[in-house]
């Protein structure tokens, strides 16, 4: 019996883990990019650190919405997943493994892009959005972000901010509270 206890402890995957990767491609210079998974909360969160110009970001599965949180700013942005371009917890689990053993970085292919236009209103209800986004965004201001279909970046007369996650997913984020 003890044999079997330990062997499911052994083949029971991990709940959680962090991938660390280095990143040269994001905007406002370099920085270090790490991801930890939890597959039991269905939660991926991506941080990005590079001195002022950090931002980390939670994509919750199970409330299908995401955040990012951008340090200079000191404000988050939340907006509705797009299951049909953000990648699943298990794919993204496999894209982060591959590009990081195969070495492809910024050389493999081009990352899909999604563009948010921020809603300048400010969030009162942090709630509504799952406690993972709620913990992350609490004590700064909080927008909502809509996906603007088939837009480029070069139509936008207001500021974007493009956070670039592992080579897999450009996010940009365009509105007036990124004006301050």
């Amino acid at each position: 019996i003890v044999f079997a206890g330990l062997l499911g402890v052994f083949l029971t995957p991990a709940l959680t883990y962090n991938i660390n990767v280095n990143d040269d491609g994001n905007s406002n210079g370099s920085g270090q990019q790490s991801v930890s998974i939890n597959n039991e909360h269905n939660v991926a969160n991506v941080d990005n650190n590079n001195g002022w110009n950090s931002w980390n970001s939670i994509w919750d599965y199970q409330n299908s919405f995401a955040a990012t949180r951008l340090f200079d700013k000191q404000a988050c942005f939340v907006h509705k997943m797009n299951n049909d371009v953000m990648p699943s917890l298990q794919d993204l689990d496999a894209l982060i493994k591959e590009k990081k053993l195969q070495g492809k970085g910024p050389g493999g292919p081009a990352p899909r892009g999604l563009i948010y236009s921020i809603n300048p209103d400010k969030v009162s209800d942090l709630s509504q959005f799952g406690d993972s986004i709620s913990n992350m965004c609490s004590g700064v201001p909080t927008y909502v972000a809509e996906e603007v279909q088939g837009a480029s970046l070069l139509s936008y007369s207001q500021k974007c901010f493009i956070a670039n996650i592992l080579w897999i997913l450009n996010i940009s984020f365009c509105g007036e509270a990124l004006e301050n």
